[in-house]
């Protein structure tokens, strides 16, 4: 059992608990990995940054964040989006592989788990090209086979899972539930209960919503769940 802690805007904190409840993360122990996706301008992930043991850039957001104040720790991809300043600026730090059979994020979370560094939190995996956008959601639940991970976006987290999980939540958190195997799933504590669902199509799981400090899904299944970080105005789940 896994839970994961999601606290307001103001602050947030994210735990993982193992089956003997002890903290194995938090926003302070971090890899982040910038992604070629939107570079984020909402104060939780860019907390991540400011708070991060270590941070990986892919090469085509690279020059942004630099551009943006950031300094990268390792900068990873096929490289042929670097600047030539920057290229010769942090040639100690760059880490190239050409391979043209996976994507740039790939790569950098190959390398972060390659450096014994597990715990990731990926920005900038949304927001520009739609069909980057659907492969890097989905990549997450491959890198879950190597890493704890999860993605932070301007407007929620999300988080692969494949066994039954507990949330830390809020009530009136939006919650949607994207899943790619044909796995029962059982819900406990969101507005729309779900009792041995195989959904069938993303859209199904989607827009639900948590009725208080905790909500928990049983699934044998590999699954993407988002949680907004907005408190929604009005719930009705009592």
């Amino acid at each position: 059992m896994f839970v994961f802690e999601i606290q307001t805007k103001a602050k947030i904190t994210i735990f993982v608990f193992s089956k003997n409840k002890t903290a194995i993360m938090s926003a302070n122990s971090q890899t982040i990995i910038i992604a070629n996706g939107r570079f984020p301008t909402d104060e939780t992930p860019l907390s991540f940054i400011k708070n991060a043991d270590f941070i990986v850039c892919c090469d085509g957001a690279v020059n942004d964040f630099i551009t943006c104040g950031g300094k990268p720790d390792a900068i990873v991809g096929d490289c042929d989006s670097i600047s030539e300043e920057n290229r010769i600026r942090y040639a100690d730090i760059i880490f190239a592989d050409d391979d043209q059979y996976t994507n740039d994020l790939t790569k950098a979370v190959t390398f972060c788990v390659n450096q014994r560094r597990t715990n990731i939190v990926i920005l900038g995996g949304t927001g520009k090209r739609e069909d980057h956008t659907l492969g890097n959601i989905s990549l997450l639940m491959e890198y879950m086979k190597i890493a704890n991970v999860k993605m932070v976006t301007n407007y929620g987290v999300f988080t692969p899972i494949c066994s039954d999980t507990s949330f830390k939540s809020f009530e009136g958190q939006q919650v949607s539930l994207f899943t790619i195997d044909n796995a029962p799933i059982t819900t406990h504590n969101l507005k729309y209960p779900l009792h041995k669902a195989i959904l069938t199509n993303w859209w199904q799981g989607t827009l639900n919503e948590s009725c208080g400090d905790v909500f928990s899904i049983e699934t044998g299944g590999r699954m993407v769940v988002f949680q907004c970080l907005v408190v929604k105005k009005h719930c009705f789940c009592h």
